[in-house]
C-alpha cells in the first residue's frame, strides 16, 4: 500500500501548507507519526478505522502518542487508523493504514512504531522530513509508498470499510462523489426495479450512504422506504456500509434530516427482527451491526430484546454488539447481561472479548467492575473460575 489507485479522485485537492513550513532539519529528532505529519505541511486526513469510521485529528493522535490519553476506539488490541495526506507536489495523495499495538490499559506499545519511525529516515533520509517541498519527485512519493510493504504496522481493511473510507475522504476533501453514484442513488431511491441490484457498485452505495444528506426530502423518504422491500443481499452490502455511517450518528458528514435518520434506524431494526424470525443469522447480524451503532436509544432497546431472547443470542450476536454496539453497554444492567451471556456461550472466546471491551477507555472500569463483583457460582464466577485454573495451570508447566 500505497499510493491507492481508488483514491486517484482525490486528485488537485487543495494545496498543503507552504515548504517554508515543513523543510526541517535532519538535527531535529523524528519522534512520531504526528510529528511527521506535521513537519511535511502535507493536506492531511486522518480516520478511526477500529470500531466505526470516524475523524480523528492531528491533535488526538498527538495525544494518544505522547501517552496522555488511551485510543478512543481498541479493536482486537489495536489502534487503527487511516492516513490520507497529499504533501505539496503530488497529484494524488497517499494512504496509509496502519494498526499501532496497544498495551493493557489502552495506550500505545511504542516499539513498532519507533521502528517504522526509523525505517522512514532510514528509506528517505532527508525527504521524511522535507517531502512538503513544491518539487517533490514522483519517486520519492514512491519511496514514501513502498514504506508499507512488509510493514507490521500495515493492515488491508475490508472492501467496505475501504468504500466508505474513499466516500468520506473524498467528501472531506470536497472532491466529488465516484462515477457509481448515479447509479446507486436511483436503486436505492426506488428508480430502477429492485433485481437491478447486480449492476450496483459497492463505491456507489458507500457513496450515496455518505452523502445521503444532499438528497431530496422525496428522495430521502423513498430511500428510507427502499430498505423494507430490498433483496436480502443488497441489504447486507448496505447494512455493511452502514456500520461505518450508523443512523444519526454524530460523526456523519451529511446526514438525512433527523426524523429520516430516525426512520432509516427503525428500517434495520425491523429488517434485523423478520430476519431472526426467519433464522437468517446472516442478514440479522448485518442489520444489527449498522442499527448497534447507532446512538439512538431504539438500538439499545432492540440490544435487550436480542439479549433476553434464548434462541437469538449466539456467539454472532454477541460479537456484533461488542464489535458496534459497545457504547450501548455503558448501563448497569445491559453490561451485566451481556457479560452474563457471553460467559454462557460455549462457542465464545469469553476472555478475549472481556478483554477488548475492557480496552475502551470509557468501558474500562464498568466491564471490570462487573468481573470483580461476579458471584462465585454464576456463569460469570464460574467463566472467571475457569481462567484462572488455565493461567495457574499454565504458569506451573514445566519448561524445556
Amino acid at each position: 500500500m500505497m499510493l491507492d489507485k481508488t483514491f486517484s479522485a482525490l486528485r488537485h485537492a487543495q494545496p498543503g501548507r507552504g515548504a517554508d513550513t515543513a523543510v526541517v532539519s535532519l538535527m531535529t529528532p523524528l519522534s512520531s507519526l504526528s510529528n511527521f505529519f506535521t513537519r511535511t505541511g502535507a493536506e492531511l486526513h486522518l480516520y478511526h478505522l477500529g470500531r466505526s469510521l470516524a475523524p480523528l485529528s492531528l491533535e488526538q493522535l498527538e495525544a494518544f502518542e505522547t501517552e496522555q490519553q488511551p485510543w478512543e476506539q481498541p479493536f482486537k488490541g489495536q489502534a487503527r487508523l487511516a492516513c490520507v495526506f497529499r504533501p505539496a507536489g503530488l497529484d494524488d495523495p497517499l494512504v496509509w493504514f496502519l494498526a499501532l499495538p496497544l498495551d493493557e490499559e489502552g495506550r500505545l506499545s511504542p516499539a513498532q512504531r519507533d521502528a517504522f519511525l526509523e525505517r522512514l529516515i532510514t528509506t528517505l533520509g532527508q525527504t521524511a522530513l522535507t517531502v512538503g517541498r513544491p518539487e517533490l519527485q514522483q519517486a520519492e512519493a514512491g519511496k514514501i509508498d513502498n514504506l508499507m510493504q512488509d510493514n507490521p504496522l500495515a493492515f488491508t481493511p475490508d472492501d467496505s470499510l475501504r468504500a466508505m473510507l474513499h466516500a468520506r475522504a473524498s467528501l472531506d476533501c470536497d472532491r466529488p462523489a465516484s462515477q457509481y453514484y448515479e447509479l446507486a442513488e436511483q436503486y436505492l431511491t426506488a428508480q430502477l426495479p429492485l433485481d437491478d441490484w447486480p449492476s450496483l457498485g459497492l463505491q456507489g452505495i458507500a457513496d450515496v450512504l455518505t452523502r445521503r444528506g444532499e438528497l431530496s426530502s422525496e428522495l430521502a423518504a423513498a430511500f428510507v422506504q427502499r430498505l423494507a422491500d430490498l433483496p436480502d443481499t443488497p441489504l447486507r452490502a448496505i447494512a455493511l456500509c452502514l456500520e461505518q455511517a450508523p443512523p444519526a450518528h454524530a460523526q456523519l458528514a451529511a446526514p438525512l434530516p433527523e426524523e429520516y435518520e430516525t426512520e432509516l434506524l427503525t428500517a434495520l431494526i425491523a429488517r434485523g427482527q423478520a430476519a431472526r424470525d426467519l433464522g437468517d443469522l446472516e442478514t440479522l447480524c448485518a442489520c444489527l451491526r449498522a442499527a448497534g451503532a447507532s446512538p439512538r436509544p431504539a438500538a439499545a432497546e432492540w440490544i435487550d430484546v436480542l439479549l433476553a431472547d434464548d434462541e437469538a443470542v449466539n456467539v454472532d450476536v454477541l460479537v456484533a454488539i461488542a464489535a458496534r454496539g459497545y457504547a450501548h453497554l455503558e448501563d448497569a444492567e445491559r453490561l451485566p447481561a451481556f457479560l452474563t451471556r457471553l460467559a454462557s456461550c460455549p462457542q465464545a472466546n469469553f476472555a478475549a472479548l472481556a478483554r477488548d471491551l475492557a480496552l475502551i477507555p470509557r468501558l474500562r472500569l464498568p466491564v471490570l467492575m462487573t468481573l470483580r463483583n461476579a458471584s462465585a457460582d454464576s456463569p460469570l464466577g464460574q467463566a472467571l473460575a475457569a481462567l484462572t485454573r488455565k493461567a495457574d495451570t499454565g504458569n506451573s508447566a514445566p519448561r524445556h
